[in-house]
C-alpha cells in the first residue's frame, strides 16, 4: 500500500486555491478598456489566463493533494469482492 501523501502538497494546493480566489475577483480591470493583441480587452485576456492557471491548479491538486488512501481502500473493496 502506497504511503499517504506529504501534507505538504495539500498546504500547497490550499494556499494556492485561496490566491486564485482572491485573483478572481479582479476589480482592477474593469473601468480599464485597454486591448491585448490589439483587439481582446484585457478583462477577457486575464480571465482566459485566469482559466489556464484554475487548470494548472486542478492538476496539481490532483497529482500533490489527492487522497490515495481513499483509492488503495476502494481497490481492496473490489479484490475482495471478486474473490
Amino acid at each position: 500500500m502506497d504511503s499517504p501523501k506529504p501534507n505538504s502538497g495539500r498546504s500547497l494546493v490550499w494556499l494556492l486555491f485561496v490566491a486564485m480566489f482572491l485573483a478572481h475577483q479582479d476589480f482592477w480591470w474593469w473601468d480599464d478598456s485597454s486591448l491585448v493583441f490589439g483587439f481582446l480587452p484585457i478583462g477577457l485576456a486575464y480571465h482566459a489566463l485566469f482559466s489556464i492557471g484554475c487548470t494548472l491548479l486542478g492538476w496539481l491538486a490532483i497529482s500533490k493533494a489527492w487522497p490515495s488512501e481513499l483509492e488503495a481502500f476502494a481497490d481492496e473493496q473490489e479484490e475482495a469482492e471478486s474473490s
